[in-house]
C-alpha cells in the first residue's frame, strides 16, 4: 500500500476488499483507518467471484499461460504467471475485468490513471 502511495503521488485510489479473513485483522483495519484521506475501501460481499475483477484475471491466466501445463517446479509456474500478468497490463483487458464485475465508475479513473504513465 506504501508504494501504491508513493507511486499515485497525491492521488485518491479505491481498494475493493475481498473479505479474506487475513485481511479482517485488527492491524490492517487500524492502518486502512488511518489512509481515509487518499484511500476508500469498497467491501465485497462474502463469496462474489463474478464481483471481483482479480477472479477475471486469474481465469484469463490459468485459460492462457497455465493451460494444460505440467511444470516442473512453483519457478516455472512462477515465470508463466508473470508473463501472463505482462500481456495482461499491456492489453485492454483490466478495465473489461472491471466492467464485467459492474465497476463502471473506476474504469474513467483507471483510463485516466493509465494515460498519465
Amino acid at each position: 500500500m506504501r508504494d501504491l502511495k508513493k507511486h499515485l503521488r497525491g492521488q485518491e485510489a479505491i481498494l475493493i476488499w475481498d473479505g479474506l479473513p487475513v485481511h479482517k485483522s485488527r492491524k490492517m483495519k487500524q492502518y486502512l483507518e488511518s489512509q481515509r484521506s487518499w484511500l476508500q475501501v469498497e467491501a465485497l460481499p462474502g463469496y462474489s467471484p463474478d464481483l471481483n475483477p482479480v477472479e477475471d484475471l486469474w481465469g484469463n491466466i490459468k485459460g492462457q499461460e497455465l493451460a494444460n501445463r505440467c511444470v516442473a517446479g512453483l519457478g516455472e509456474a512462477e515465470d508463466s504467471v508473470r508473463s501472463g500478468m505482462a500481456r495482461v497490463r499491456q492489453s485492454m483487458l483490466p478495465l473489461s475485468f472491471l466492467h464485467h464485475a459492474g465497476l463502471f465508475f473506476l474504469i474513467h479513473r483507471a483510463t485516466l490513471l493509465c494515460e498519465t504513465q
